[in-house]
């Protein structure tokens, strides 16, 4: 293992000197220290970081991430395919119970936690395999945006601690994420839950944790569990775009008054909530919503509109 990491190092070294060996053991040596300065043991550290050297796959993904200019029918064509569709189904149905106890206690509908759970790890089936802390290691060192994962190392760190767990047992996204909800570290330690009172906030594999956290951050941003999320409409002729603003709201009432329509044509609903006129989609093949607050708890999961409204238009075929 070791001459496997010293062969990475060399690789790195030759793309970008700062990857030399004693830089990274010199970076690592200080970042310990800070983190016992934050309450990590220093067996916490050793065991973490007992075999770790920065992974070049990680930095590969990390540079090959541009701005996305997939229009909205083909990310729905993706992610909201009729397989994740009839999937999503099938698994609503077979935990049903564990769903709808954990929907009303945390006033969440349980299609949401499901279409979450789908689109992020297609139901758990893709938690993806990367070292958490070689991973956040690599990133935090790398510089381009080190505080904020060095941040998110240091409370992977505080996870493994306090969960007991075995660093190796630690794994997810190549950028951090883990289990089956893909929490940052950050958001483990301020959303996951221990929701089968085993001790451990296992979002790796049971179930009724995943659940139980999925439905845990979306309550405490803010979620209404008497609210959709929005819905595509029409627009009439001649109307202004520059009234699309995802900060300004105006009453259903308004909208409708405006000429704003469903898609089929037919009036708003009657709920006279509280909505935002957005476009989702680049350009002419931009696609007009109204969205409501629950659209954007979504955002702060993932700050992309086609994630949001992806999760959103499962969420409602699953519950079709």
């Amino acid at each position: 293992m070791k001459k496997i990491i010293a062969f990475t190092l060399l690789i790195l070294s030759c793309l970008n000197p700062a990857y030399a060996e004693g830089d990274f053991r010199q970076w690592l040596s200080n970042f310990k220290r800070d983190a016992m300065s934050q309450g990590i043991t220093k067996e916490t550290l050793d065991e973490a970081f007992a075999e770790t050297g920065p992974l070049d796959r990680v930095l590969v993904l990390d540079r090959k991430q541009p701005e996305s200019t997939m229009t909205l029918d083909e990310y729905l064509d993706g992610v909201v395919s009729q397989k994740r569709v009839s999937d999503g189904r099938r698994l609503y149905e077979e935990n049903y119970d564990l769903l709808n106890r954990i929907g009303s206690e945390y006033n969440v509908q349980p299609r949401f936690i499901v279409a979450l759970w789908g689109i992020e790890t297609n139901f758990g089936k893709n938690i993806g395999g990367f070292s958490t802390i070689d991973s956040l290691s690599t990133l935090a060192y790398d510089g381009r945006r080190s505080e904020f994962f060095r941040a998110e190392l240091i409370n992977a760190l505080k996870v493994l601690q306090s969960e007991d767990m075995p660093a190796s047992d630690m794994k997810g996204s190549w950028a951090g994420a883990l289990g089956q909800c893909q929490f940052m570290p950050t958001s483990f330690i301020k959303y996951a839950v221990d929701y089968n009172h085993d001790g451990k906030k296992d979002i790796w594999n049971t179930k009724a944790d995943v659940f139980a956290s999925i439905a845990n951050y979306l309550q405490s941003e803010g979620w209404e569990g008497n609210e959709g999320w929005g819905r595509p409409v029409n627009l009439p002729p001649g109307f202004d775009r520059n009234l699309a603003d995802i900060k300004a709201t105006k009453k259903l009432s308004e909208w409708q008054h405006m000429g704003v329509r469903r898609t089929d044509g037919h009036a708003l609903p009657t709920d006279n909530v509280d909505a935002s006129l957005i476009y989702v989609g680049e350009g002419e093949d931009a696609t007009p919503f109204l969205i409501y607050g629950n659209y954007k708890v979504l955002l702060k999961w993932n700050r992309s509109r086609l994630f949001a409204t992806g999760v959103s238009m499962l969420a409602d075929k699953i519950g079709q």
